[in-house]
């Protein structure tokens, strides 16, 4: 059986602002980016070209869905980007206003920095031992 995830919606306000965020402060690739309608769009975001899994980026439609932006996982931190080199990613990241919520730590796994999106995600800079 060969399965893999192939994306993770994140529901955002805006589609072009969160395009902005991602490809121009987290370096991310625009994969995709399709207008299914006058209101929806398919847009695809990856930390690289590479894209085994990628994020959908939805926006939200419904107030019910509004109320979930930034706030997907009760609090928590939803999404781990991975890196072969946290210094470098955290300093070019910390350069471009993205906000960290502490300090960078040394933890039995790697070195991790827990950082906001432009909506108040929470994500895990993560470089594993």
């Amino acid at each position: 059986m060969n399965r893999k995830i192939g994306a993770i919606a994140l529901v955002v306000k805006d589609y072009d602002e969160a395009i902005q965020f991602y490809t121009e402060k987290l370096n991310f690739k625009l994969i995709e980016d399709t207008r299914l309608d006058d209101k929806k769009r398919w847009v695809l975001i990856a930390p690289n070209n590479r894209t085994e899994t990628t994020i959908l980026l939805a926006r939200a439609a419904t107030p019910e869905q509004e109320k979930a932006i930034g706030n997907q996982t009760g609090g928590r931190v939803f999404l781990f980007l991975h890196t072969d080199d946290f210094w470098r990613d955290y300093h070019t990241m910390k350069s471009k206003g993205v906000l960290f919520l502490e300090q960078p730590r040394e933890e039995a796994y790697g070195t991790v920095v827990v950082f906001e999106d432009l909506y108040g995600t929470k994500w895990d800079l993560l470089e594993l031992k």
